[in-house]
């Protein structure tokens, strides 16, 4: 493919911010909220937007010191958001938390117990905001009553198949987690699952946590919540603090042992056709991909940052400065991967070829916003 092709227009720049929006589903009682609450005490420093439906269970304090209270928060009380509002609707709530004068890092949508997610995500795939980007559908799931809520509501098969992130709540309270945490993950596709106790789980496994920087008196965000002494309220009896998720000895707040992760940097070009098919044959629990890819020769001008969450995948080329060190550098971030195999395949998809490829950015440019190939927008589309 030329190098001229991709960049006459800039409809596939990506914003200088973009807002992952995360989707926390689940039905009533999975701990959805106290996940939630979770997020905005360990927030280290993001801002988190919310929109929920009831904003009762949620701490107000907590909310006021990541910064998602007044202008940063949307409390919706009439019901299911997916039925309450209609996409349009929904863009303005966006619009409201992404405006760059809330500084909010990321947004989550806390779906009603009986919310239907794959229209929620839908409604965020569909949002025409430059400013917002889907972060994944997150599955809250109670382990100690699995067994019964797939009974009396055997939709959760459908929902569990839909999520790019599932996350195994409440796994002190069931005599059999590692049953559980099978039968989850033979229900899902390829979504990585993480098992919980009180909601605890790593907020870098759902977005980027920045440094905090703004500080009150003498005293910053992170400061105020120091979970040295965990405060976590919502669905908790008891302590677990000295256990993981599976009640194995170690301390609560290591929570970098739910998920794995790989750091890759290249100075090689990448081939554009290998990078598809490592992409598109991505394996079971690889959750989150990020960075910036050098495609070489078939793309001298630009270099091309990967989100891709889940199945969903996006590139945004974006010009290389004079300055800039050609090279690719991309994070892989999962639960249960084989970081080692990961890395050879990624090494793999390194081409030296001092010529472009005629076809080869076909792929790639699929996945570009804006490009008259891109795929339609689906739940777990990519």
């Amino acid at each position: 493919m030329g190098n001229n092709s991709v960049h006459e227009t800039d409809g596939g720049r990506r914003p200088q911010q973009q807002i992952p929006v995360v989707v926390l589903a689940g039905f009533l009682g999975s701990g959805k909220t106290t996940l939630l609450n979770h997020l905005l005490h360990r927030s280290a420093g993001s801002r988190i937007g919310a929109i929920v439906n009831d904003f009762g269970a949620i701490e107000i304090d907590a909310l006021a010191v990541a910064g998602a209270l007044g202008d940063s928060t949307v409390s919706l009380g009439n019901g299911c958001l997916c039925c309450a509002v209609d996409a349009g609707e929904l863009d303005v709530y966006l619009g409201k938390l992404a405006a760059p004068e809330t500084g909010v890092d990321v947004i989550v949508i806390e779906a009603s117990g009986l919310a239907e997610p794959q229209e929620l995500v839908r409604m965020v795939l569909a949002s025409e905001h430059p400013g917002i980007v889907y972060g994944g559908l997150v599955e809250v799931v109670d382990a100690a009553e699995f067994d019964d809520t797939r009974a009396r509501h055997p939709e959760i098969d459908r929902h569990l198949a839909l999520a790019d992130l599932v996350v195994v709540n409440k796994l002190d309270r069931t005599a059999d987690p590692e049953r559980v945490l099978a039968l989850v993950g033979s229900l899902t596709d390829r979504a990585a699952v993480v098992p919980a106790t009180y909601g605890r789980v790593d907020p870098e496994f759902l977005f980027d946590c920045r440094p905090s920087e703004e500080r009150i008196g003498q005293l910053s965000f992170d400061d105020l919540h120091d979970h040295d002494h965990d405060h976590d309220h919502g669905d908790s009896h008891g302590d677990d603090r000295g256990t993981d998720g599976l009640g194995r000895s170690g301390h609560a707040g290591h929570l970098h042992t739910g998920y794995d992760s790989l750091s890759f940097v290249s100075d090689v070009p990448l081939d554009p056709r290998r990078l598809m098919r490592f992409l598109d044959s991505r394996p079971e629990g690889l959750y989150r991909i990020k960075g910036h890819v050098d495609l070489g020769p078939n793309d001298l001008r630009n270099r091309y940052t990967m989100h891709a969450v889940g199945r969903f995948l996006r590139f945004y080329p974006e010009p290389w400065a004079p300055a800039d060190e050609r090279r690719t550098q991309l994070v892989l971030i999962g639960s249960g991967i084989d970081t080692e195999a990961l890395g050879t395949e990624l090494k793999g998809c390194e081409s030296d070829a001092p010529h472009a490829d005629e076809h080869g950015m076909w792929g790639v440019l699929r996945y570009v916003q804006g490009s008259e190939d891109e795929p339609d927008p689906e739940p777990c589309g990519g």
